[in-house]
């Protein structure tokens, strides 16, 4: 098995840059380049529990645009420029559109975190991280940020 293409995938959380850490080590070790993808996760299924301000689908084009500039900070203060690494930044359900893409851009492995936010979102959302390690295609390492 040979691994070129490495997926993190991150939240913004204060977890991600240590995420990003791992990601980079483990492309030295397989002289891969890292692909570092955020998704936004959109409201479509729970616009009947709520009444927007404003339409979902612009609220939405305006959270992909603010994780775009979000995304371009993060790689500034976190890539390690001895990794070619390139970011996606695109929205729906977090883990089917983390798997989605896993299958179309054929990546070799994900590196990623067992614990991003906590509380409300992983209640309504779900383990990010249990659903991608039961239905990815590839090998996925997991990595506990807080040891």
């Amino acid at each position: 098995m040979e691994i070129k293409k490495i997926l993190v995938p991150i939240d913004f959380s204060e977890n991600s840059s240590k995420i990003l850490e791992y990601g980079n080590y483990v492309a030295k070790q397989f002289n891969a380049g890292l692909e570092v993808i955020f998704v936004a996760q959109t409201f479509h299924d729970y616009s009947e529990f709520f009444e927007p301000h404003m339409p979902v689908i612009q609220f939405e084009e305006e959270i992909i645009a603010s994780a775009k500039e979000r995304m371009k900070s993060f790689l500034e203060e976190n890539e390690d420029p001895s990794v070619p690494c390139g970011s996606t930044v695109l929205a729906g359900d977090v883990a089917e559109v983390i798997l989605e893409h896993v299958k179309d851009e054929a990546v070799d492995m994900i590196v990623m975190g067992t614990h991003g936010y906590k509380g409300l979102e992983k209640v309504l959302f779900g383990s990010v991280a249990e659903k991608i390690v039961k239905m990815a295609p590839c090998p996925v390492l997991t990595v506990n940020p807080y040891k």
